[in-house]
């Protein structure tokens, strides 16, 4: 796979959905392979800490992204998938068939906002399983308010959804 300069150079673009472009195409390259390779590390992480796996396997998936991204000079704010507590989070009944919406704000080292990256993964509460590529979806909006409206607007779960902090909150208080 060509580096992230080389993409963008042989696009001619440098904008939020040329990153989600390489980001996707580095996805379906990896996403696999990672949990073919790390399965028994995974599981038995998911066996100790539940959903803390899944955080690991994204930021080992995300890794390459954040070296590539840094030699052009771009960084994600938060660091990729996002920041857990302002996560949304939904899926079936039996916990199976979770998604998890969460974001970054990608940045210029000089501090100027090209977009956001939304990075949705498919989980499972019940055991360690990932059951569909992970995926990525491209905003201009960058404003946590404006994010949050642009994702309201494409999903009624999201939208219906809690941020995780204040679900967990109100779990604490029941």
């Amino acid at each position: 796979m060509a580096s992230l300069q080389e993409f963008m150079v042989e696009n001619q673009k440098r904008d939020i959905f040329a990153i989600a472009q390489y980001i996707e195409s580095h996805i379906a390259l990896n996403w696999q392979t990672l949990i073919h390779k790390n399965i028994d590390k995974l599981v038995g992480v998911f066996n100790k800490a539940g959903d803390m796996a899944y955080g690991m396997y994204l930021g080992w998936l995300f890794l390459p992204i954040h070296k590539q991204l840094k030699q052009v000079q771009l960084r994600p704010e938060p660091r990729f998938p996002g920041d857990f507590n302002i996560s949304r989070e939904w899926g079936n009944q039996e916990q199976t068939d979770q998604q998890r919406w969460m974001w970054s704000t990608i940045e210029s080292t000089a501090g100027k906002s090209l977009g956001t990256i939304v990075t949705i993964t498919f989980h499972d509460h019940t055991q360690f399983r990932i059951p569909q590529k992970p995926q990525i979806i491209a905003l201009t909006e960058t404003s946590k308010e404006a994010v949050v409206e642009a994702l309201s607007q494409r999903s009624a779960d999201f939208k219906n959804s809690l941020e995780f902090q204040i679900e967990y909150a109100e779990y604490l208080r029941s």
